[in-house]
């Protein structure tokens, strides 16, 4: 598949907003809803499509066509525990049609680039347990698990 890499812009939100749902494409844990997990982010894009949003960094994979493939979200921000400069990769999805492609990885290196240029001396994420794939592809590029965040449901 054929596929290049820009910053998105304002112009690229509407679709990148309709494309949120793929977030809960996976066996979400109980008492979640699918909506659970990117009701934060909706807002979060909504912020940048309005240029509210500084401190940080959006990239689009897009085809031949011009049709967004996927998009990666980075948010440049201290590491919670030295305060040294960092980042948090907020959002990186890819859509259906173009999963195992390789974009989603191609994206998440081209965010590493972007924050390493600004700085950042880490990335962080959040990835929920139950998403396998996603955890998979994270650690192959050399995120580990260091933090578990426990619930229960009164």
């Amino acid at each position: 598949m054929n596929y290049q890499i820009r910053f998105a812009s304002p112009e690229d939100g509407e679709k990148m907003y309709s494309m949120l749902p793929r977030l809960a494409a996976f066996q979400l844990p109980e008492n979640r809803k699918p909506e659970d997990t990117y009701s934060g982010d909706a807002k979060m894009l909504r912020r940048w499509i309005d240029g509210k949003e500084q401190d940080c960094f959006v990239y689009i994979a897009f085809d031949d066509s011009n049709e967004i493939l996927g998009w990666s979200y980075v948010r440049m921000q201290a590491e919670f525990m030295s305060y040294e400069p960092g980042c948090h990769l907020e959002v990186i999805l890819v859509n259906d049609a173009a999963a195992g492609q390789g974009i989603g990885q191609a994206l998440l290196k081209t965010s590493e680039t972007e924050a390493k240029k600004r700085g950042a001396k880490s990335m962080t994420l959040h990835v929920w347990k139950n998403n396998t794939r996603a955890r998979t592809i994270y650690e192959k590029n050399g995120f580990t698990d260091e933090l578990s965040r426990y619930v229960k449901w009164l």
